[in-house]
C-alpha cells in the first residue's frame, strides 16, 4: 500500500470484478475484502460476458461504480493455437460488451487486465511498455495478443473520446490458485507443478515442452491483485503498465525449482519437437514501482502455495 493517498479511494464503492471465479478475478475478490467496498459479481451460469445487451442489462440493474475487467478466454500454447477464434472472437466480445457498459452506465472507473503476450516475439529485454506494436507477435498466441492489444485501445479510446477514467495493467506469467492445472491446456508454471506431482507418485520422468531455454517471468496471483488494486487507486492516464516481478528463469530450472519444492529428485526429459515460444520475456516494471508498489511472495514460496491449492483441489482441470 502507497502512504500518498489514492486518486481514486475503493472505500464505499460498489465495485464489479468481472470473472471473479478464475484465478485473477478471485483474487482481486480477496484483496478487496480489505477494502471496505460493496463487491459485485455475477457467475456465467447467470450471466454471458459476450452478450453485449445482457451485460448492459446488468449493469443498469447493479450500477457498479469501479470494474476491474478480468474476464477472459485464457489457455497455453497448444489451446491459443489450436483455437484461434475462440481467443480472439470470445476476448474481443467481452471487452466490446463491458466497455460499452460501463460507459453508459456510467461507470467512474475502469481496469482492464491484459497479457504481457501483447509484446513484440523479439522485443528489447526488459520489456518496456512502448515496446507495444514494434514488431510481429509470437504466432502461437497472436490471437489472445490481438484481442488484448484491442482492450488497451479501446481503453484508451474511451479516455480520448469520452473522457472515461479507464485503464490498463499488462500482468506477466501469473499463478497461485485456481489455477488450470490440466498439462494439455494450462500455462507452463501450473502444468509443470501436475506434471511434477505425478511423476513423484509414479516415480518417472517428468517432461517439459521444448528445450527448456526459454526464459519466463512469474507473479504469485494475489500480488497481481494488490497491483491491481493499487493502480485502480493511484493511477490514471492512457499508457497500460506492465505487472510482473522483475525477475525471469528458464523453464529447465523452473521445472528443478518445482521439483525441489515438492521434493522429487528424478529426472527432467525435454521434448524439442514442441514449440519454445518466445525466447524470452521479462517485463520492465519500473512505472509501477515509481507507483510506490513492489510483489511479496517469492517463486519458491508462489510454488509452494499453489501446490497446497492444487492438493486442496482449488483449481481447474485437476
Amino acid at each position: 500500500m502507497s502512504a500518498a493517498a489514492p486518486l481514486y479511494p475503493l472505500a464505499g464503492k460498489r465495485v464489479w470484478v468481472a470473472g471473479h471465479k478464475g484465478m485473477v478475478g478471485s483474487a482481486i475478490v480477496r484483496r478487496l475484502a480489505e477494502w471496505q467496498c460493496d463487491v459485485l459479481t455475477v457467475g456465467r451460469d447467470t450471466l454471458d460476458l459476450t452478450d453485449q445487451r445482457a451485460v448492459l442489462g446488468w449493469m443498469h440493474n447493479n450500477r457498479p461504480q469501479a470494474v476491474f475487467l478480468a474476464a477472459a478466454r485464457v489457455g497455453g500454447i497448444l489451446a491459443n493455437d489450436s483455437q484461434p477464434v475462440d481467443f480472439l472472437r470470445d476476448n474481443l466480445l467481452i471487452e466490446t460488451a463491458v466497455f460499452t457498459g460501463a460507459e453508459q452506465i456510467g461507470v467512474e472507473k475502469l481496469l482492464f487486465l491484459g497479457s504481457s503476450c501483447i509484446y513484440p516475439k523479439h522485443a528489447a529485454q526488459p520489456i518496456t511498455e512502448e515496446a507495444l506494436l514494434t514488431g510481429p507477435l509470437e504466432p502461437t498466441n497472436e490471437w489472445y495478443a490481438i484481442a488484448k492489444i484491442a482492450g488497451i485501445k479501446l481503453a484508451q479510446a474511451y479516455r480520448k473520446q469520452y473522457g472515461c477514467d479507464y485503464i490498463s495493467a499488462m500482468p506477466t506469467n501469473l499463478f497461485g490458485p485456481g489455477d488450470n492445472f490440466d498439462p494439455e491446456g494450462s500455462h507452463v508454471l501450473p502444468a509443470l507443478i501436475r506434471k511434477v506431482h505425478e511423476a513423484r507418485l509414479a516415480g518417472t520422468p517428468v517432461e517439459i515442452w521444448g528445450t527448456g531455454s526459454p526464459l519466463r517471468e512469474f507473479l504469485y496471483v494475489d500480488d497481481c491483485a494488490d497491483a491491481c488494486i493499487h493502480l485502480m487507486q493511484h493511477y490514471s492516464d492512457d499508457g497500460h503498465i506492465n505487472v510482473g516481478s522483475g525477475k525471469d528463469i528458464a523453464i529447465i530450472d523452473l521445472a528443478r525449482t518445482v521439483m525441489a519444492v515438492l521434493g522429487h529428485d528424478g529426472e527432467i526429459v525435454t521434448d524439442p519437437s514442441k514449440p519454445d515460444g518466445t525466447p524470452r520475456k521479462l517485463m520492465d516494471g519500473s512505472k509501477l514501482a515509481a507507483l510506490g508498489w513492489t510483489p511479496k511472495v517469492g517463486l519458491k514460496e508462489g510454488i509452494a502455495r499453489s501446490y497446497e491449492a492444487f492438493l486442496a483441489g482449488e483449481g481447474r482441470n485437476i
